[in-house]
């Protein structure tokens, strides 16, 4: 049964000994470490590794839950595949120890929470979506190329015969895209021949 550490600084600038005191205190045989990752993306090094070496009967240990990640739901499910990995997880600042009851409970109610604050997120951008779309705005991102553009490269491709793939880069978008925009586009602007 061993006790790994992990803790993490977002900055190169930011110092760890804090993390690493308690994390020694709390008695981790070993700390591993991310320095400059954000909280927001889940692969990286020192995380990876600690992740890779965790067996069944270990303990992950963070000082703070942020430490691990920022997302709750990233970072509940993290947990939960520790769990049935048969490692256990605990913050130290939150109190939280999956091997208690009252961890566990507490690592429900967090999931609770993460599924309801994702409930919220969704109906939020849904209504902002829909509010956009009655202003008249337009969802989702820019075109690739206007009509206008799309019917001067149908006509260079068609009646000056230059290759797709040397309109596209007058664009600047790949061959394909401009393929695929021309085969959507209906009825065709122009005839060969």
């Amino acid at each position: 049964m061993r006790n790994f550490g992990y803790a993490r600084v977002s900055t190169s600038e930011q110092n760890m000994d804090l993390q690493l005191t308690a994390l020694n205190a709390a008695g981790c045989v070993k700390v591993l470490t991310d320095e400059g990752f954000s909280g927001a993306n889940f692969s990286r090094p020192g995380l990876n590794k600690v992740l890779r070496v965790l067996r069944s009967g270990d303990t992950l240990t963070v000082w703070r839950l942020d430490r691990l990640g920022r997302s709750l739901f990233e970072l509940l499910k993290l947990v939960r595949d520790l769990n049935e990995r048969g490692v256990e997880f605990r913050s130290l600042s939150e109190s939280l120890d999956t091997s208690t009851s009252g961890g566990r409970l507490l690592l429900h109610v967090l999931a609770s929470m993460a599924e309801f604050e994702r409930s919220l997120i969704s109906e939020r951008t849904r209504a902002g979506m829909a509010a956009a779309r009655a202003r008249g705005s337009r969802i989702g991102r820019r075109p690739a190329m206007t009509a206008e553009q799309l019917i001067a490269a149908r006509a260079a491709i068609d009646i000056d015969h230059r290759s797709v793939a040397d309109v596209a880069a007058e664009y600047g978008i790949h061959p394909r895209t401009l393929a695929r925009l021309l085969r959507e586009q209906q009825p065709r602007q122009f005839e060969s021949g």
